[in-house]
């Protein structure tokens, strides 16, 4: 009885040590895989941030081209309405803000 026992319990012991060595080996191979489908993540991520910044910078330059630009068609309406309330007799106003005009229009910068 006690050689039955013995070896039930050797057989069951080398079961437990193989499931015990199969289950750390897949522990093993779960973790790799998720460490590398965890490091792939941030790789897309970095190049989503970066193509979010550069997206950012261009929509930047475009807003402050068009904020410099409606600021000089607003200066020009302003001189243009001037120039529309100057009388007959306002000829070196005239010639002013006809300058102001060509200067807005076609700035030497």
């Amino acid at each position: 009885m006690v050689k039955t026992t013995h070896a039930i319990f050797f057989r069951f012991e080398t079961i437990v040590n193989n499931l015990v060595a199969k289950i750390d080996s897949e522990i093993i191979a779960s973790r790799e895989n998720i460490q590398n489908i965890l490091k792939k993540m941030d790789e897309v991520f970095n190049e989503q941030k970066a193509a979010t910044q550069d997206i950012t910078k261009r929509i930047n330059l475009v807003y402050n081209f068009q904020k410099a630009n409606m600021n000089r068609l607003f200066q020009l309406i302003t001189v243009y309405a001037e120039l529309a309330a100057c009388g007959i007799t306002d000829g070196k106003k005239k010639e002013r803000l006809k300058e102001d005009i060509d200067n807005l229009i076609n700035p030497k910068s």
